[in-house]
């Protein structure tokens, strides 16, 4: 299916592919990009058969940031306007973030501004090896502020103080370095690396990877207080006592295929 914005496949019923497509602009946001967004991670985040979402930018470019026929029309923006405007860019990163499967992002170009805020909110990213990123907001007098949030923690604070005001271009290896890129790889190997991540995420039980995904949430930054022993140990018993908590321990212990798996 594809909209004015966005093209979305469907592998199977348990993967999902949503791309940016609107390489003419190097898929550059604008508000039916973050409309569209939005109302498809929804959609997507309802779906109880998905197993794990792709995100990937056509062309060039994965995301430039923001379009620059928008950026004129907010140059005339209240400040009213500007907040509204700013507000569905947070929940559009927010659906994304938010999503119960684990998103693959899938990094072939150019990532800035905005493009880098989407690509922290995938929970794993593979870059090709020309990709670059550019925290570039300082540049205009601006801040990277609805994506600070999710920046900071993919990229960390360090780093975050450096590029945030710097506003530098780094490469992919330096995003790997610095945790951000989980792999990177040339071009034409850019589509096998995601989709070996994607075979070895559809191995695991479905309900315990999104239930890992949920708990680095819910555990990121608490303390270790007797409140998050006593939750994680909570956590643990209701998974073991799932149904597929125990097919997936007898399945190791009788060496066979757990019942998930393809046959």
């Amino acid at each position: 299916m594809t909209t004015q914005t966005l093209e979305l496949n469907r592998r199977s019923a348990q993967v999902a592919e949503v791309w940016l497509n609107r390489p003419d602009v190097r898929n550059a946001f604008n508000e039916g990009v973050i409309r569209e967004l939005t109302e498809t991670f929804t959609a997507l985040s309802a779906d109880a058969s998905l197993r794990v979402v792709v995100l990937g930018g056509r062309g060039k470019a994965f995301c430039a940031g923001a379009d620059l026929s928008w950026m004129r029309a907010m140059a005339d923006y209240s400040w009213e306007q500007n907040r509204a405007d700013a507000q569905a860019l947070a929940d559009m990163l927010w659906a994304v973030y938010s999503c119960p499967v684990p998103v693959i992002g899938r990094i072939q170009g150019d990532c800035y501004a905005g493009g880098v805020g989407l690509a922290a909110v995938c929970d794993i990213l593979v870059a090709a090896e020309a990709a670059g990123f550019c925290l570039s907001e300082a540049r205009l007098g601006l801040l990277p502020a609805t994506i600070g949030p999710y920046v900071v923690r993919a990229l960390g604070e360090q780093a975050s103080r450096r590029f945030f005001v710097t506003a530098e271009r780094f490469s992919a290896v330096q995003a790997q370095a610095l945790g951000f890129v989980h792999a990177v790889c040339a071009l034409d190997e850019l589509d096998a690396k995601v989709d070996e991540l994607v075979g070895v995420i559809g191995s695991n039980g479905p309900m315990a990877v999104r239930a890992c995904k949920q708990l680095v949430h819910d555990v990121a930054h608490r303390p270790i207080d007797a409140a998050l022993r006593e939750d994680t140990a909570r956590r643990i018993a209701d998974i073991r006592a799932s149904a597929e908590g125990k097919e997936g321990v007898q399945s190791f212990l009788q060496k066979r295929p757990a019942s998930w798996l393809p046959t």
